[in-house]
């Protein structure tokens, strides 16, 4: 059984303009001790998803229209507030993308990781003997003296280190890490992820990485799924997505890609824009970006077809033997 398992997530915001559908219909697993890539450019819905699952919606406007979040088999949308707040923070953490709006400006370091082990049945002393350790544990060189200061006196990278700490404080069963270096220099990002992965496998924890960086995805995941306008469109292991992706958006991603074979070339672009999350088109919502458009897509939105294993893509190239050998060329 997988550790998280979505079906058919469906999580809008109201808005004067009508229902943004942020994330409309979304299936993917996450498997015990494995790392699941949730990649697509900024406003393809994969925070908004990661929210969803935490049930950390922003409030009036968020909420989940259907769906299934399956959390170790139980239903998650099932369960009263205060039981999803037993859930959250010990069984599943997650680490956001920007840890000075996370983390509390009046409050130490100290009192904030101490507290993150309290509200989960720690004692005190328990509490406080665990904060250090953490906090050596993810690379902060002086945890004495950490533990004393406040979230303005660490850099981005200290402060990420700390929300990693305080995220595995309680040994959580899965992990979600958000764009977790995002404004965070090269040396750092690489340090950040490395801190994850050894994490992962000490604890033999599943890992639900949201990114928007493929060099992110091809050195941290096992599987991917690839976003676009709140839908999944490409389902895979890492080496097959980039060894022989199947869906146009995720072949055009990996051409932007800065490499040797484009030195002295200008970089691929994707033409065009998203279309609007308030009125998304009939048809493939990739459709006006794809160099590869035929006559359907404009008119029916294509299903997700499984491509055998755990691969799947949502694409009209693949409805058919024909199409399929066309998508093959």
């Amino acid at each position: 059984m997988p550790i998280l398992e979505v079906a058919g997530l469906c999580t809008y915001l109201g808005t004067p303009r009508g229902a943004v559908k942020a994330v409309d219909g979304i299936d993917f697993t996450v498997e015990e001790g494995r790392i699941r890539a949730l990649v697509g450019e900024s406003g393809s819905g994969k925070s908004m998803t990661a929210l969803s699952i935490m049930q950390l919606l922003p409030e009036p406007a968020g909420y989940i229209e259907r769906g299934k979040i399956l959390f170790q088999g139980r239903d998650l949308l099932d369960l009263t507030w205060s039981d999803m707040r037993t859930i959250r923070g010990s069984q599943m953490a997650m680490i956001f993308q920007e840890p000075m709006t996370s983390l509390n400006p009046v409050y130490t370091i100290g009192n904030q990781v101490r507290e993150a082990a309290l509200v989960h049945g720690k004692s005190r002393a328990e509490a406080a003997e665990l904060a250090g350790e953490l906090l050596a544990k993810v690379g902060i060189e002086d945890p004495t003296l950490t533990l004393r200061q406040y979230p303005h006196q660490l850099s981005g990278g200290m402060r990420q280190r700390v929300m990693i700490a305080m995220a595995l404080a309680n040994r959580p069963k899965l992990l979600i890490a958000d764009e977790p270096t995002t404004a965070l220099d090269v040396t750092v990002q690489a340090q950040i992820l490395s801190i994850i992965r050894d994490m992962q496998k000490e604890f033999g924890m599943a890992v639900l990485l949201i990114t928007h960086d493929l060099g992110v995805v091809a050195e941290m995941a096992d599987d991917v799924s690839v976003m676009y306008s709140g839908q999944i469109v490409e389902d895979s292991s890492v080496g097959e997505l980039f060894k022989n992706p199947k869906h146009p958006y995720t072949q055009d991603l990996l051409q932007s890609l800065p490499g040797r074979q484009h030195r002295g070339k200008d970089l691929a672009v994707i033409a065009g824009t998203v279309p609007d999350p308030t009125n998304w088109p009939v048809g493939c919502r990739y459709a006006n970006r794809c160099s590869r458009v035929f006559e359907p897509c404009a008119l029916i939105q294509p299903t997700s077809i499984s491509l055998g294993g755990k691969a799947s893509v949502r694409c009209h190239l693949y409805d058919s033997k024909p199409a399929a050998a066309e998508a093959d060329k």
